[in-house]
C-alpha cells in the first residue's frame, strides 16, 4: 500500500508536481550520482536542433513534422529509472517526492511560485525552481546561494509549430523565450528575527521571441503556442515582483507587489501540461478581460488568503486596472502609468478532499471578478442602435464581471504524488458578453504519467475545449455585414467572418530526456477557426524543448 510521506514541520497542503523542483531530480547533496548536459548520450542531438531551430521556415516544418511522431511512438524512448529522493529545498518546502511522481521539466510559466506548493495560488514560501537544475550546483554557487537564502534559475523554451492543413494559410513558426527568477529568503539571507520568518521576495523577467502561428492561418483570438506575446520588444520583460509573508503557520498568507493576477486566481497546475493558451494559465475569458490580464502582465496590487484547515482556503485580492493596452507599459517596468484610478476585485473559495485509503486527492474552486471600469458596448450605442452603423459613441457599462469554476480529481493513483496517476479535470469561465467578445468556455481533460509503460517521469494528456461568442459579438458582425462595412475587433481580436463557438481538440505526450529537459509534442485539431466559417478546421503539430538550466 503505498504510503504518504509526512513531515513534523507545518506545511501547504500537496500541490501538483509540475514544478521543475519535482521535476529535477539532480541531486546536489551527491555530486558522483549527478549527470551532466556533457554526459547525457543525447546532447549533441539537442545542440544540433537548436542550431537547426534558426533555419529557414520550410526546414522548421518539416523538423516540426519529424519531432511530432514522437507523439504516436512514446514506447521509443528508453524508459528511466527513478532517481533518489533530494532533500527538501527549505523550511517551508514539503518533503521532496519520489521520481516516480514527477513530471518532465516544463516551462517558465509551469513553475510560477502558486504551482510549487500549492493547488490554490502562492505564497509558496520557497523557490519556484527548487535546487534542481541540469547544469549541476553551478561550480558550488547554487549551495552557497541557497544557503543564503538566494535561489536563481534560467530556463529555456524553445517550440517549432506548423499547421499542416486548413486556415487562411499553411505555415510554420518558431517561438520561445528565455527566463530567469530570483527569489529570496530574507530570514536566511538577513538571519534577522521573528519580523523575518516566513517573509520572501519573488522576481521574475523573461525575453520571448518568434510568430504568432494562430494569426498567420486566420485565428486572431487563439493561440496554440503556448509561449508568444504581450512580452514586449525588450531585453527583460517583468513578470512579477512582490513580497510574501505569512503567519499562523501558514493559515494567513499576504502577498503585495507587482502581481499577475491569475497566478493565484482561477488557475490549477495541470492546465499548462496543454500548449493552447485557452488553457494554459488562468482561466479564460477572464484573462482577456482588462482586470484579469495575467502572465506575462503583471498588476499592482495585494492577495490575502486565509486557510483555516490544509483542505478549505478563502482568497481575496485588490489589483489596479490599467485601461493601457500592456500593463506597466511594454516592458513590464513602468508601474507608474496614468489612469489606475479604477480597481479589479477577485474572490476565490476552494476545497481540497482526499478520498479513500489511497488519498486520491481533488481540487475544486469557485472565483468570481469584478471590475469597478467603464466598458463600451459591443453592439448597442447611446440611441440602442448598433453604434457600427449610426456613428453614435457607444453605450457605456459600468463595471464588468467575470466568474469561474474549475475542478480536478485522481481516479486510479500509481504513487506517491498529487498527479502521479489517472486525473479528470475540467473548467467553466464566464464573462459579461455585452462587453467581452467571448462569453461561455468550457474544458474538460484527462492526464496521467507513463507509469504504465514503464516512463513514470513522461506525461500524457488530451483536452476538449468549447468557446462561445457573445451575442452582442455577433449582432455586431452581422451589422458590418448587412451594411458593407469592416468588422470590429475586442478583447479576442478582428475576426474575419460572423463568430458563433470554436472547438479544440488537444493531445500531448511529454517525454523525459534527462534531468530538467522535456521535449513534448502536441497535436491540436481547430474547428471554426476563430469561431467562424471562412476558413476550413485547421491541423496543428507542435514539438516544445524545455531546458532548466
Amino acid at each position: 500500500m503505498w504510503k504518504k510521506s509526512r513531515s513534523n514541520a507545518p506545511s501547504a497542503p500537496p500541490s501538483f508536481p509540475v514544478s521543475l523542483e519535482k521535476n529535477c531530480r539532480f541531486c546536489l547533496s551527491s555530486p558522483t550520482r549527478c549527470e551532466s548536459v556533457t554526459d547525457f548520450p543525447g546532447a549533441r542531438a539537442l545542440r544540433a536542433l537548436s542550431r537547426r531551430l534558426t533555419a529557414t521556415r520550410w526546414r522548421a516544418g518539416l523538423v516540426a513534422l519529424a519531432l511530432a511522431a514522437a507523439f504516436v511512438a512514446p514506447g521509443t524512448l528508453p524508459a528511466r529509472a527513478a532517481a533518489p529522493d533530494a532533500p527538501a529545498t527549505s523550511p517551508f518546502a514539503r518533503p521532496s517526492q519520489t521520481a516516480a511522481d514527477t513530471q518532465p521539466a516544463g516551462n517558465l510559466e509551469q513553475t510560477i511560485p502558486g504551482f510549487l506548493q500549492s493547488p490554490y495560488g502562492p505564497p509558496s514560501f520557497g523557490a519556484p525552481y527548487g535546487t534542481t537544475h541540469a547544469l549541476g550546483a553551478w561550480g558550488g554557487a547554487q549551495p552557497w546561494l541557497q544557503k543564503h537564502g538566494v535561489y536563481v534559475a534560467l530556463a529555456l523554451y524553445e517550440g517549432i509549430s506548423g499547421n499542416v492543413s486548413g486556415g487562411k494559410t499553411q505555415s510554420y513558426t518558431l517561438a520561445g523565450q528565455v527566463g530567469g527568477t530570483v527569489d529570496i529568503d530574507w530570514q536566511k539571507l538577513l538571519g534577522a528575527g521573528a519580523w523575518s520568518n516566513d517573509l520572501w521576495l519573488h522576481m521574475l523577467a523573461v525575453n520571448g521571441n518568434g510568430q504568432n502561428l494562430s494569426r498567420l492561418f486566420g485565428d486572431n483570438g487563439n493561440q496554440v503556442q503556448q509561449i508568444y506575446g504581450a512580452r514586449g520588444n525588450v531585453v527583460a520583460h517583468l513578470v512579477w515582483a512582490y513580497f510574501e509573508k505569512s503567519w499562523f503557520q501558514h493559515k494567513v498568507d499576504l502577498a503585495a507587489g507587482w502581481i499577475p493576477t491569475g497566478t493565484f486566481f482561477n488557475n490549477s497546475p495541470w492546465v499548462c501540461s496543454f500548449m493552447n493558451v485557452w488553457v494554459c494559465g488562468n482561466v479564460t475569458p477572464t484573462k482577456y478581460l482588462t482586470a484579469g490580464r495575467d502572465w506575462p502582465s503583471g498588476n499592482i496590487g495585494t492577495v490575502l488568503r486565509l486557510m483555516p484547515t490544509r483542505h478549505f482556503y478563502v482568497m481575496g485580492g485588490l489589483f489596479a486596472v490599467s485601461p493601457h493596452s500592456y500593463n506597466g507599459g511594454i516592458s513590464g517596468w513602468a508601474w507608474g502609468q496614468d489612469n489606475l484610478g479604477k480597481l479589479g476585485t477577485e474572490v476565490e473559495i476552494g476545497w481540497i478532499p482526499e478520498f479513500g485509503p489511497d488519498r486520491l486527492v481533488g481540487h475544486y474552486k469557485v472565483g468570481f471578478l469584478y471590475d469597478n471600469s467603464r466598458y463600451d458596448d459591443l453592439y448597442e450605442g447611446v440611441n440602442g442602435q448598433p453604434w457600427i452603423v449610426s456613428g453614435l459613441a457607444p453605450r457605456r457599462h459600468s463595471g464588468q464581471t467575470s466568474a469561474w469554476v474549475m475542478a480536478d480529481q485522481m481516479l486510479i493513483r500509481h504513487g506517491p504524488g498529487e498527479m502521479n496517476g489517472l486525473v479528470l479535470a475540467g473548467q467553466y469561465s464566464y464573462a459579461d458578453g455585452r462587453t467581452s467578445q467571448m462569453n461561455h468556455h468550457l474544458v474538460a481533460a484527462l492526464l496521467d504519467t507513463g507509469y504504465l509503460w514503464g516512463r513514470p517521469l513522461d506525461s500524457v494528456g488530451i483536452n476538449f475545449q468549447w468557446a462561445n461568442f457573445s451575442r452582442s459579438a455577433t449582432l455586431s458582425q452581422e451589422a458590418a455585414v448587412a451594411y458593407g462595412l469592416p468588422f470590429r475587433g475586442a478583447n479576442f481580436g478582428t475576426p474575419y467572418g460572423i463568430q458563433g463557438h470554436e472547438d479544440i481538440y488537444e493531445a500531448f505526450y511529454s517525454a523525459h530526456l534527462m534531468t530538467g529537459v522535456s521535449l513534448q509534442p502536441d497535436f491540436q485539431y481547430v474547428n471554426h477557426v476563430g469561431g467562424t466559417t471562412v476558413f476550413k478546421d485547421a491541423v496543428v503539430l507542435s514539438t516544445a524543448l524545455n531546458v532548466l538550466f
